[in-house]
């Protein structure tokens, strides 16, 4: 075993017997990562912290179920704070009924030379300033891996619409990444609209 499996197996046992030093170690382990994982599902940074505190509330009152033998405890930990950011998220974001009559959404190219050129955190604020509905689709497809269809199931959408939304998302980057005079810390003209 090594020293992060005895690390965590430590904390695992502490936060199962409910001890406060135990819990604000796991918490202060993760804390970062789960952060920049809240920061590219939500839009502001008060619905991230949101996220993050009760995702970590699951992850307290459930750690009991937790199995070491089944899987790691940071991709467990990842995975409950992704459904409280889906949960957050499918609260604030309305989604329009009305893109059914798109079966198949555009597919949009991105060149490589234009995400060689960026930094991550740079790539991350264009990604928040994408619509609400549309970064959660983009998130969920690119960076988490899910199909449209686990996406459409997840977000009570339909696959078109999650098709539509992944397209328009990627357009939008692209639009942003582009554009030299296209601050990115200024929304597009599209970022206002209800969707």
């Amino acid at each position: 075993m090594n020293l992060f499996a005895k690390q965590h197996s430590k904390l695992i046992e502490g936060c199962k017997a409910n001890k406060r030093a135990a819990q604000e170690g796991l918490y202060k382990l993760f804390y970062a990562d789960m952060l920049r994982l809240c920061y590219r599902y939500l839009k502001s940074d008060e619905l991230s912290k949101e996220a993050l505190n009760a995702g970590f509330l699951k992850v307290f009152q459930h750690i009991g179920t937790f199995d070491e033998k089944k899987g790691e405890l940071g991709g467990w930990i990842r995975t409950i704070i992704v459904r409280t950011c889906i949960d957050l998220g499918r609260k604030e974001i309305k989604f329009s009924k009305e893109i059914n009559d798109l079966e198949e959404a555009e597919d949009v190219f991105m060149p490589p030379a234009i995400l060689n050129k960026l930094y991550a955190e740079d790539l991350l604020k264009c990604i928040r300033l994408l619509p609400d509905a549309t970064r959660l689709v983009f998130n969920l497809s690119v960076i988490e891996g899910y199909s449209h269809g686990e996406i459409s199931e997840q977000l009570n959408i339909r696959e078109s619409t999650s098709r539509w939304h992944l397209s328009e998302g990627k357009k939008m980057l692209r639009e942003m990444l582009t554009s030299p005079n296209r601050s990115m810390n200024q929304p597009t003209e599209n970022n206002n609209k209800v969707i």
